[in-house]
């Protein structure tokens, strides 16, 4: 059985807060890159997402709300203090001893290609019928999975299944960890 987010969050392990990671790196970047169109930039921010995140989990609380809206909160901050200072802050990342990553071309065009909105909606298109309206509703309209799952007439499994899914073809599509 796949552990859900608050549980990773909760294990307070590395290869918990690894797999917390590997579903919402792309996420994350994507969110950054589309906001910054700097691709150095979005790398750093996520840096300092992930690196506050990890520092601050034990205080995630699952009743506070989602773990992926605990997460997408840290990532605001970053991107306002960003945009206050005119760079990314690497407090986190540097009291955590990670190291900034030096980015090739192919790193940056890959986190281009991410937060193109036109490839993006391109990928989105060629999603199966299902999925791509789930992915729609949630991830580009921002509505609740129970909300989404009451005017397809499904379960809210079923809709927490499709978006699964749809991300997991983008992400296989776009080049980025599944």
């Amino acid at each position: 059985m796949t552990a859900t987010d608050e549980e990773l969050l909760g294990n307070r392990d590395a290869l918990s807060f690894e797999l917390f990671y590997g579903r919402y790196f792309n996420r994350v970047l994507a969110f950054f890159s589309r906001r910054t169109r700097d691709a150095e930039l979005a790398a750093d921010l996520t840096a300092e997402t992930f690196a506050a995140a990890l520092a601050a989990r034990r205080r995630y609380r699952p009743h506070g709300g989602t773990a992926d809206s605990w997460l997408f909160g840290i990532a605001y901050h970053k991107l306002a203090d960003s945009q206050r200072r005119g760079r990314a802050d690497d407090r986190a990342r540097r009291r955590l001893g990670i190291e900034r990553i030096k980015l090739t071309d192919d790193d940056i065009a890959r986190i281009d290609r991410i937060g193109d909105p036109d490839v993006v909606t391109e990928l989105v298109e060629k999603l199966p019928a299902e999925q791509r309206q789930a992915i729609r509703a949630r991830v580009i309209d921002e509505r609740e999975y129970d909300e989404i799952a009451q005017t397809l007439h499904v379960s809210e499994a079923v809709v927490r299944k499709r978006v699964s899914r749809g991300l997991a073809r983008l992400r296989s599509r776009i080049g980025g960890p599944s």
